[in-house]
């Protein structure tokens, strides 16, 4: 196996087990530890800025409009697509251990959160979506 995807699996493959601490474990230290200092995405992040340097970087693209991007993928390796794709496991999960935080600050039963940090984990910006519609829900 190439160490572009080995990296890839290892990144794709462990984060997994990460989601897994915050959604059934959440209370246990090391989950607790986890989820309050940035771990895990600083691996991500030299994974990341590994793949970038590999790739050459991204040379000269157009993020101003939908057709650069467009030609950024269409254009690229698969260094530069397993960096966009740590990318986003790596600001999905910080965004889960604020969730998760901020739940617990706010005495939010655990139980209350597990759909918007599984939806954080699929689909990002909608976690966050589902959790901010579960605190005004439980508001009332």
């Amino acid at each position: 196996m190439e160490t572009t995807e080995l990296l890839f699996t290892i990144c794709n493959t462990s984060i997994l087990g990460a989601w897994g601490l915050l959604l059934f474990v959440p209370n246990w230290k090391f989950t607790i530890v986890l989820s309050k200092r940035p771990f895990i995405p600083l691996l991500l992040s030299f994974v990341y800025l590994y793949f970038m340097t590999v790739n050459g970087g991204m040379g000269s693209v157009d993020f101003s409009s939908l057709d650069g991007i467009i030609a950024l993928y269409e254009n690229s390796t698969p260094e530069l697509i397993a960096a966009g794709w740590l990318h986003y496991l790596a600001f999905d999960f910080w965004v889960g251990c604020w969730i998760l935080r901020e739940a617990k600050a706010k005495k939010i039963k655990h139980l209350w959160i597990i759909i918007p940090l599984l939806a954080t984990f699929m689909l990002g910006p909608v976690g966050v979506l589902l959790y901010e519609a579960t605190k005004l829900i439980l508001r009332k």
